[in-house]
């Protein structure tokens, strides 16, 4: 009875917290390893969570405190994770950056990362060390709110994107530093949930290596139920590729973005850039006598990778039944009009608008550009190509070290008069640096993302900026030049979409509006895995002193920070 009675008031006061608003303790243990598998039929070294890529997916409540447990079983390699689009109020060692806010975790080490989901959306997380998430070590946080949703559906299933390279992530990087440079090249295969389809005929004839037949490469299978209405959460990790997400015959309605609200739109075609999440709603509502097909496409760049397919299964139809027509045709690789339309389409929904301040207290302009910096190709913010510190930037600014960076913040901005952002520069004045911005801790501030032109003519890529540690509203969109007199006048005041990740379109402007509310050091990088390698990326500070006195020492150990462990 005593045990009986002791199990109750654990259970009342459970549900005391609950009623409260507190969340729970949501509790993971992983066990990171490489491992051989053949996601797309091709056999290769991958890094899995628990024997999984990509890795399971964390499930929490909107309030809820996860906490993530990671063995280092990597044998040869540090380790860092970051959760993306989790804004680490509070807790900004744990944003898992390595450099940024944390020493790589070392082999045979196990870390413990802790923090709180304070708003609900799709989100997700993957390797911030190297290159690494390429290799596989990534996946999806779902967090459910606590209020009712403002639409309806029946189910609630999950598709991550991927693009798949076959040369290990230390081949593509030597290649990147090294002179002459060799780019990494298209990817070998688009994955869904995992899953896709190298043609075995093309690679080597070594016994074994691919496999066609190998039931890991089957094609992912949505089963649905005819008439009901499913929430796809699509999240997407490519290291390169901007994608076109399609259900053939099925239209989407896109209910939210980033974890927040949209006001819905349909569309055919849902162009995803790399760290973006959106929900869109599909009924099954077409012949339930056959299945259909899920496509991935790349879009934005010469589309020389085969499609992601995966297979739409209208229940009882088997679900590795081929559909009985080919995949539906996707747009035009180089048709930026489409794009740009779903970009101006991101609204928030009425009833869930949080408008921006009017005005900012400072503006940044960023000019993404490629150099030639002492014969190394490089990505440049302002012409300054962007390098992580050997000490975390967290524990230098909080100690004090000034040495274990460059205090000379970069640029703010460019010649906009004189540059032509249509053509090849030669920016003879390209350099190196671990600067970086200081904000005034509540301030507002304004980024111009603004694209120009690659060294190779005629040729500007589109690039996914993520910012950590925040939500910031977009403003807008525009073609060419930004014009600092006239294209504020346009700015969306009033019903902004807040997203964490947003597309800068080829030769085109983006611009952003955040409050520097979050103490801590966050970075801002494009999140193309090979350019931000190559150093496309900054880092703002704010709010350093509002921090607690003594740092956690887990995140210390490497630079100036050796002697900091106990």
């Amino acid at each position: 009875m005593p045990t009986l009675l002791v199990i109750w008031c654990i259970l009342l006061g459970v549900l005391g917290n609950l009623q409260k608003g507190e969340g729970r303790i949501r509790h993971y243990r992983w066990d990171v390893k490489y491992e051989y598998k053949s996601p797309d039929c091709f056999k290769k070294l991958v890094i899995t969570v628990n024997g999984r890529s990509p890795g399971p997916t964390i499930q929490a409540e909107e309030g809820d405190t996860v906490v993530v447990e990671v063995n280092n079983s990597l044998v040869t390699e540090n380790l860092a994770i970051h959760w993306h689009g989790i804004r680490q109020i509070g807790s900004p060692w744990f944003d898992g950056t390595e450099g940024v806010t944390q020493c790589p975790v070392l082999p045979g080490d196990t870390f413990k990362y802790q923090f709180v989901v304070d708003q609900a959306g799709t989100y997700l997380y993957h390797a911030h060390y190297g290159m690494q998430r390429e290799a596989g070590l990534y996946g999806l946080i779902r967090v459910s709110p606590r209020q009712p949703e403002p639409f309806s559906y029946d189910y609630d299933r999950s598709i991550i994107l991927d693009d798949w390279f076959h040369k290990s992530t230390y081949e593509q990087a030597a290649g990147l530093s090294a002179i002459p440079f060799q780019w990494v090249g298209e990817p070998q295969s688009l994955l869904i949930n995992g899953k896709g389809r190298f043609n075995c005929s093309l690679s080597s004839p070594i016994t074994g290596i691919c496999n066609a037949t190998n039931p890991e490469c089957a094609p992912f299978s949505q089963t649905v139920v005819p008439g009901k209405t499913y929430r796809l959460r699509i999240g997407s990790l490519t290291t390169l590729s901007a994608l076109s997400f399609q259900i053939q015959g099925h239209k989407m309605r896109v209910v939210e973005a980033d974890g927040h609200y949209v006001e819905p739109f349909e569309v055919e075609n849902l162009f995803i850039y790399s760290g973006e999440t959106y929900s869109v709603l599909v009924k099954a509502d077409q012949d339930p006598k056959r299945n259909y097909w899920i496509t991935s496409n790349v879009v934005s760049r010469n589309r020389t990778t085969p499609p992601g397919l995966a297979i739409f299964n209208y229940y009882p139809n088997h679900p590795m039944r081929s559909p009985p027509t080919p995949p539906p045709t996707p747009p035009a690789w180089d048709d930026v009009k489409p794009r740009l339309a779903q970009s101006l389409a991101i609204k928030a929904r009425q009833g869930f608008i949080q408008k921006p301040p009017t005005t900012s207290d400072r503006v940044i302009v960023l000019l993404n550009t490629q150099n030639t910096i002492n014969g190394y190709r490089k990505w440049s913010v302002n012409n300054v190509s962007f390098s992580l510190p050997q000490t975390p930037y967290l524990v230098a600014l909080k100690d004090n070290l000034k040495d274990a960076f460059d205090q000379t913040p970069p640029p703010e901005g460019y010649d906009s008069v004189n540059y032509d952002i249509f053509s090849v520069q030669n920016n003879t004045n390209a350099t190196s640096s671990n600067g970086i911005y200081r904000l005034e801790f509540n301030s507002t501030v304004d980024v111009i993302l603004q694209n120009a032109n690659t060294m190779n003519k005629n040729n500007s890529e589109t690039h996914p900026w993520h910012l950590h540690g925040h939500d910031f509203w977009v403003l807008g969109y525009g073609n060419g030049k930004f014009d600092k007199d006239k294209d504020p006048k346009k700015y969306n005041l009033e019903n902004p979409i807040l997203k964490n990740t947003v597309p800068v379109h080829p030769y085109g402007w983006t611009a952003l509006r955040f409050k520097a509310n979050n103490p801590g050091v966050w970075l801002f990088h494009c999140h193309i895995d090979s350019h931000f390698y190559m150093g496309m990326g900054v880092v703002f500070e704010e709010g350093i002193h509002r921090l607690a006195e003594k740092l956690p020492s887990s995140i210390m150990g490497c630079g100036e920070t050796k002697t900091f462990r106990p």
